[in-house]
């Protein structure tokens, strides 16, 4: 597949060598830019993840962004992350073949075996309650994972594309696949609303049903990881009944 095969109409697409960040690079590009438009490095020298991490970004691995200007309010932006993680695993589908090999981790990552593939960083910038421009950072192992020593205890093991499949596929080759994946999650998303997104993340969701453990801030909380419900958040199951958690970073 070539990497501009079936590349999204109206969609911008600028590659970089060597850039901060993506994310960063999407917000001094933002003012200057009306569409939407995807940007990928093939390295970063600042890439950070969810709560302000460093993201090792080496040569070989997905480092994108797509850059949107939304109209709606604050926390339907959000749940772009969830049209993200959906057209993330379309895209490794369509290059794999392997549909049940990838699952959905809530709230934004992409399991491969059971090992995180994929991790999503949405970040935005506007005046008062306003969303002027999102920013939906992307990170693949296409080749290369963290060193598992590295991670917290419990955290889910990073596997590669390379080191499960045998696939050895390019950024660009990914980013070919991913725009009109997400393009159509998007469309979706801007004539139908989150149900659709909702129906199908849950189809594919990791550990739905089972118990798994929720921490936010200091606290943490076990229960069965029962749904999510129409604003995205973590219905967890517990004891006295279901907790509704908006934000948590979840442990196996």
């Amino acid at each position: 597949m070539s990497g501009k095969a079936h590349w999204p109409e109206g969609v911008g697409r600028h590659l970089l060598d060597t850039v901060d960040s993506t994310n960063a690079h999407a917000f001094r590009m933002a003012p200057h830019h009306a569409g939407p438009c995807w940007i990928l490095a093939g390295e970063q020298t600042a890439g950070r993840g969810r709560r302000a991490r460093a993201w090792a970004s080496p040569r070989g691995n997905f480092h994108g962004t797509l850059l949107l200007h939304p109209t709606e309010p604050a926390a339907t932006v959000a749940l772009r992350s969830f049209a993200a993680a959906l057209a993330l695993r379309d895209a490794f589908v369509a290059l794999t073949g392997l549909p049940q090999s990838f699952q959905l981790k809530w709230p934004n990552d992409v399991l491969l075996n059971g090992g995180k593939v994929a991790g999503i960083l949405l970040e935005s910038a506007g005046a008062g309650q306003g969303v002027q421009h999102l920013a939906i950072g992307i990170g693949v192992n296409l080749i290369a994972a963290p060193d598992p020593a590295l991670m917290e205890p419990g955290a889910v093991p990073p596997v590669t594309l390379l080191s499960e499949t045998g696939l050895r596929v390019s950024p660009e080759t990914f980013l070919g696949a991913l725009a009109p994946a997400y393009q159509r999650w998007e469309q979706t998303f801007t004539t139908q609303g989150f149900a659709p997104l909702r129906r199908e993340w849950l189809a594919h969701a990791a550990r739905l049903g089972e118990t798994i453990r929720a921490r936010t801030g200091t606290e943490t909380r076990e229960g069965t990881f029962e749904t999510i419900d129409d604003t995205g958040a973590l219905i967890l199951r517990q004891s006295h009944g279901p907790v509704a958690i908006p934000a948590a970073e979840v442990f196996f």
